[in-house]
């Protein structure tokens, strides 16, 4: 299973973008689904996380700006991220579950400049 992410991009602060993560695999495969991020120097940390059941998790430096949805028959998930900072900098990578093993997306650059 591979999972293939695009929609990062350039942006100025308080821009937007959309993240796109999709999967060509039998529909329905996934359990929770997600996005992460990891900027220069620092941690992969999740930044939203939305269960099979479209019950959704946010980082809370991203709460009220970030929206994560899925569409479970077409194994893929979005992110739209608004009110962009330039603290949201970070290659944002995605990540579901089929099955308990854990699958990871290539990764997409997102850079907010001030």
């Amino acid at each position: 299973v591979q999972l293939q992410a695009s929609g990062g991009g350039s942006v100025q602060a308080g821009g937007s973008l959309r993240l796109t993560c999709t999967a060509d695999t039998t529909p329905y495969s996934f359990n929770n689904m997600a996005w992460y991020r990891q900027a220069l120097g620092k941690q992969r940390e999740m930044v939203a996380r939305i269960t099979r059941a479209e019950s959704t998790t946010y980082l809370d430096s991203v709460k009220g700006r970030f929206t994560i949805s899925r569409d479970t028959a077409r194994n893929t998930v979005y992110l739209q991220m608004n009110s962009l900072k330039p603290g949201d900098t970070a290659v944002y990578y995605c990540n579901a579950d089929k099955l308990g093993t854990n699958y990871w997306g290539q990764g997409t650059q997102v850079t907010v400049s001030s």
